[in-house]
């Protein structure tokens, strides 16, 4: 299936490993030019030189804390070229209310939930001048399902859904689709941050995460989340707007 996105720029947030990383792969699969954006430049700049060979799609990195005051405009100016913005930086800790205090939630949450609303703030008049263009975000199962061990992340996501419904209804105006989707447990780096997290509030150890794993359904693969991302963002889903879609393998359904 031809996605009609050869030619186009996406910028991708969190980008230097995880679901941003298998993101940008799959966009750069399908002649993507892309603006590469983490706090890391050194994953950033092996994981552009990868894409480039691989793909021979121009890559641009950005080295940028977008939970820092200002740097959502800083980074938005320099992508005056996208048509595509994937929102997915942010990785909210685990805990319940009592293991998360002040500071550490409002750091949380100027990365994912102000990092999502400022660049989207930021980003907006550039793609409407353009005549349209998409903005997908990711946010992750706990705002659809919350739990109380992850009491700040599903406080947060569940707040992004409706940004995502609030924005995506309207923003058809000018031509601009925003749309989400949610992930459930996917196999990476964060998920054994979040599944220790889990053991130390259910079993009081955390080196008993794997026990966290869920067995039925098993843990999704990176990529699974990026195919959805990047049909999301291309011109095949021109119909789907202010929705946020569930990707869990049907664990929230059993």
């Amino acid at each position: 299936m031809d996605l009609h996105l050869a030619g186009k720029t996406a910028l991708v947030t969190g980008a230097s490993k995880g679901i941003g990383l298998a993101a940008a792969r799959e966009l750069a699969a399908e002649g993507c030019n892309l603006h590469l954006a983490s706090r890391t430049e050194a994953d950033l700049q092996k994981a552009a030189d990868e894409l480039r060979a691989k793909h021979q799609v121009n890559v641009t990195i950005h080295a940028i804390d977008i939970a820092q005051k200002g740097n959502s405009e800083k980074l938005a100016a320099a992508c005056q070229d996208i048509n595509i913005l994937v929102n997915n930086a942010g990785a909210i800790p685990p805990g319940n209310i009592l293991d998360i205090d002040e500071d550490r939630w409002r750091d949380a949450w100027n990365l994912k939930v102000f990092g999502y609303i400022n660049l989207t703030r930021a980003v907006y008049p550039v793609l409407k001048a353009k005549g349209g263009g998409v903005i997908v975000n990711v946010m992750g199962m706990a705002g659809f399902s919350p739990n109380f061990a992850y009491v700040a992340g599903s406080t947060a996501n569940a707040g992004l859904m409706h940004f995502t419904r609030s924005m995506g209804g309207r923003s058809v105006d000018d031509g601009i689709r925003v749309v989400g989707l949610n992930p459930g447990l996917v196999a990476t780096e964060r998920m054994i941050t979040m599944c220790k997290g889990w053991a130390k509030d259910q079993l009081g150890d955390e080196s008993r995460w794997e026990e966290m794993v869920q067995k039925n359904p098993p843990p999704g693969k990176p990529e699974e989340i990026a195919d959805l991302i990047t049909y999301l963002a291309s011109d095949r889903a021109s119909h789907v707007t202010g929705t946020v879609i569930n990707i869990d393998g049907g664990a929230s359904s059993r």
